[in-house]
């Protein structure tokens, strides 16, 4: 069959199909708008987005916690949804299977979320407050310094040394936290410094 179409004919009809497909595209057409009533809201859109560090290996990759629970109006937060932040330099996104897997160890019911302590002749661990726990670490440092500290060596040169007390310092942190951290921990005359990073 032959159709007799001009080149006019056919610029006028092409030209039609492209505008009607271009509203269309646009939401203009019927099928845009039935399409549109199907798709759910993006899940996250009402969380409170939080980038923080994986608190698993040294890598320190960056991930992005959405928690649901507004503090201000006194509800708690739940974390709801981990995924890696692309933004970050050191992951770009990508997480491993443990890291995939922090909402689980967040969430657990398992997980400790006060200090403990088991005390002599107790058969098990008892719950003591942030306070009780940060007070009896600086009582056993203190204790131990004073005990221990080697303030010179044996021809009498000032040496301040702690050869008692080792830091093992974490690899997720700054810059700037790392220098602070290795500082205090100078400062204190401790030897036994390392990182988690190289370990």
């Amino acid at each position: 069959m032959n159709i007799d179409l001009s080149r006019r004919g056919f610029l006028k009809l092409a030209g039609a199909g492209v505008a009607a497909t271009s509203l269309g595209a646009m939401g203009f057409g019927g099928a845009e708008a039935a399409e549109q009533a199907h798709v759910r809201a993006f899940k996250l859109a009402s969380t409170t987005e939080t980038r923080n560090t994986c608190p698993y290996c040294s890598v320190a990759c960056g991930v992005i916690i959405y928690s649901d629970g507004d503090l201000k109006a006194g509800e708690e937060a739940r974390v709801v949804h981990i995924e890696g932040d692309a933004d970050h330099p050191t992951n770009r996104g990508t997480l491993c299977p443990k890291g995939a897997a922090l909402k689980d160890f967040v969430n657990a019911e398992t997980r400790l979320t006060t200090p403990r302590i088991r005390r002599p002749g107790a058969a098990s661990f008892e719950e003591i407050s942030w306070e009780e726990a940060l007070d009896k670490i600086a009582r056993a440092l203190k204790d131990d310094r004073d005990a221990n500290m080697v303030l010179t060596n044996d021809d009498g040169v000032p040496v301040n040394r702690w050869t008692t007390t080792g830091y093992l310092a974490a690899s997720a942190t700054t810059n700037e936290t790392a220098w602070l951290t290795y500082k205090v921990v100078r400062s204190m005359g401790i030897v036994g410094f390392d990182n988690q990073a190289r370990v």
